[in-house]
């Protein structure tokens, strides 16, 4: 008798010890049916794959479209039903593992699936636009420029400045404020280019009463006094990073001639230290000249940034010329031929660059308020009194318009210290202590009315393009962190 092993899928036959031939039988190894089976459904499967790659290739040359997505074409139903959730409720880059989740919109396309956005109903998020620099016309040197000797032949009038305030001339009990207790008669008696004293910061209390903020040392006093022409900046509340003029850029002249002031508090200060920025023997990083400011005069920092922003003429009393330039922007151009390009070729006193997407003060309102930018009730007020007192939509196709914008991108401002850019850099900070402490609310109102105050009084003012402005500074994001409460 043969003895039968079985071992997976083989079986084992051994024969008897005696057969016919007298030797042990041979032997034999035989698999089950299953190999077979399994031989035929491998080339099942590639008959399959084939004949579905053909059938592709004839939808796709005979402009067959295929529905992925329960859509209908001429009342004949999709090969796939529509989920519940809708066409939405597709997961479509599960699919898509080797892109890390990102739909080749491509493929979308190719097998009938419409893009988000264009082609489909599917919501997208809108993106906001890229904005470029162009290039300006800007001298090749230093040397190739003058300051035209009739320049600052623009209106006279001689301006003062409210020093200190009487106690009968304001509430009880009485309140320390760093831009004074100006009247609604005051104020709209400020907006005449005549000689004048009005309020514009700096004020002090009665006798007796402590300061009202913005406090500066002595020896940085004496160094702002000597200053022509000026190009600062500020970090107040650590809200920003250093960022140093390119060095490389600009003329060994106007490193000399021109004064690089950086206004810091002393929050921010320490935290540069702690990032190893420390200031040299003469007090500078870099080209900076560090000044600090003690007891800033408002719990807003933005409020508090506004001083040194539009109140230049105040803080460098000697200056002929001045450049702000917001903290978040990296100044890589000559400081004198900005000058040159945005003033003295231009004829203007005051120059700003045009908002990069706005141009009506509505739009702004309504910006500020979707954002969170400020109290809306506070931004109604404020929008409300304009509106009574002549303020209108900007109107593009008007080709007498007073400005080609309503709204300014106000992190880069040039300006000369004449009587009528004084004046308005005056009017426009009692707006903002006024108000809320966003300038491009403010901004169009008191040009406008200053304009309409003076009709035989011109102030030259010109908004340049922003590309222009992003020409001359390299852009970065501010610090992250908390932003600074805002005011009620």
């Amino acid at each position: 008798m043969a003895s039968i092993h079985q071992r997976g899928d083989v079986i084992v036959s051994v024969g008897s010890k005696s057969n016919e031939r007298g030797d042990a039988g041979p032997i034999r190894v035989s698999r089950r049916a299953r190999r077979f089976g399994s031989i035929t459904r491998q080339r099942l499967s590639i008959w399959l794959l084939l004949i579905g790659a053909v059938f592709f290739m004839y939808m796709t040359f005979f402009s067959v479209k295929v529905h992925f997505h329960g859509e209908k074409e001429d009342g004949m139903s999709s090969f796939f039903s529509i989920p519940k959730g809708g066409p939405q409720s597709y997961n479509i880059t599960q699919y898509n593992r080797s892109t890390k989740g990102k739909v080749d919109h491509g493929m979308l396309s190719f097998f009938g699936v419409p893009k988000r956005g264009v082609d489909s109903n599917v919501s997208q998020r809108r993106r906001s636009p890229k904005h470029y620099p162009c290039d300006i016309d800007l001298e090749k040197s230093i040397e190739y420029i003058l300051e035209p000797k009739d320049y600052l032949n623009f209106t006279r009038f001689e301006l003062d400045y409210v020093e200190k305030e009487e106690e009968s001339l304001t509430t009880s009990p009485y309140e320390l404020k760093f831009a004074g207790h100006q009247t609604l008669e005051a104020r709209e008696r400020s907006f005449h280019a005549i000689n004048q004293s009005l309020h514009c910061g700096f004020v002090k209390g009665p006798n007796g009463m402590g300061s009202t903020g913005f406090d500066l040392d002595e020896k940085d006093q004496k160094f702002m006094k000597s200053c022509i022409v000026v190009v600062s900046s500020c970090i107040f509340g650590s809200s920003d990073f250093l960022r140093r003029p390119t060095s490389k850029l600009i003329s060994e002249y106007s490193k000399t001639h021109v004064c690089f002031v950086m206004f810091l508090d002393e929050e921010t200060l320490q935290k540069l230290f702690s990032e190893g920025n420390v200031p040299d023997d003469r007090g500078f990083m870099g080209l900076w000249r560090i000044v600090v400011v003690k007891n800033l005069p408002f719990e807003d920092m933005r409020r508090t940034g506004k001083v040194p922003k539009l109140l230049a003429h105040r803080l460098f009393p000697s200056s002929r010329y001045s450049i702000w330039l917001d903290s978040k922007m990296r100044l890589n151009t000559d400081p004198l031929l900005i000058l040159e390009y945005f003033l003295w070729r231009t004829k203007s006193e005051y120059s700003i660059s045009k908002h990069y997407d706005r141009q009506c003060v509505w739009d702004e309102v309504l910006q500020n308020k979707r954002l969170n930018k400020y109290d809306p009730t506070a931004i109604d007020e404020q929008f409300k009194f304009y509106q009574s007192d002549g303020l209108t939509k900007f109107n593009a196709s008007n080709p007498h318009t007073p400005l080609p914008s309503y709204v300014p991108e106000g992190s880069l401002i040039i300006r000369a210290h004449t009587p009528m850019s004084n004046l308005f850099s005056c009017l426009w900070f009692n707006e903002v202590d006024r108000f809320t402490s966003r300038d491009q609310l403010s901004f169009a109102y008191t040009y406008l009315k200053l304009k309409r105050t003076n009709p035989d009084r011109p102030f030259f003012l010109n908004m340049f393009k922003d590309c222009e402005r992003r020409a001359l500074v390299k852009l970065f994001r501010h610090r992250e962190g908390p932003s600074p409460p805002t005011p009620p």
